[in-house]
């Protein structure tokens, strides 16, 4: 193993073991987040189960359905770990596996994933989300970040 493919693969585990960790945290919370918690007035804790993928989608399918699209999506993203050689797209890739399996342990664990984080103003709500999503955000957003700034630095023909 290459010392790039180690930040990849340590950031993939401290992704997965903080967001695991963070659910089992809020599921032993049990019934008081399911009625959920203010915490700011933009901010509250409340216990959801997301059958779907991103804002409740493909609920319809079952369970399996999602957790092999997720893992095919992780064995392609290992591919590409695997073949990186710069430190920045490894940690990137790394998040985006770590968040991936997060959810899909959740998924074959309970059948649908563990959202309790949310943000709101008024009575307008961003759909609850958790740990694994913020880490698959965040890794694709420094990829495309890393991205731009690539072409951004490329002479113009």
């Amino acid at each position: 193993m290459r010392p790039v493919q180690d930040v990849g693969i340590g950031c993939a585990l401290a992704a997965s073991i903080v967001d695991q960790a963070s659910k089992a945290i809020a599921i032993s919370m049990g019934p008081r987040l399911e009625a959920g918690i203010e915490v700011l007035s933009v901010f509250n804790l409340i216990l959801v189960r997301n059958r779907g993928v991103s804002f409740g989608l493909l609920a319809n399918l079952p369970w399996w359905a999602l957790a092999i699209t997720g893992l095919l999506a992780v064995a392609g993203l290992s591919v590409w770990l695997w073949r990186t050689d710069r430190k920045l797209d490894a940690a990137a890739i790394g998040l985006t596996i770590g968040g991936a399996l997060g959810n899909i342990m959740d998924r074959m664990r309970f059948g649908a994933v563990t959202d309790f984080l949310d943000f709101h103003v008024g009575m307008y709500h961003w759909p609850a989300f958790n740990f694994a999503d913020i880490s698959i955000v965040s890794g694709l957003a420094l990829l495309l970040w890393r991205t731009r700034e690539e072409h951004r630095r490329e002479p113009a023909n």
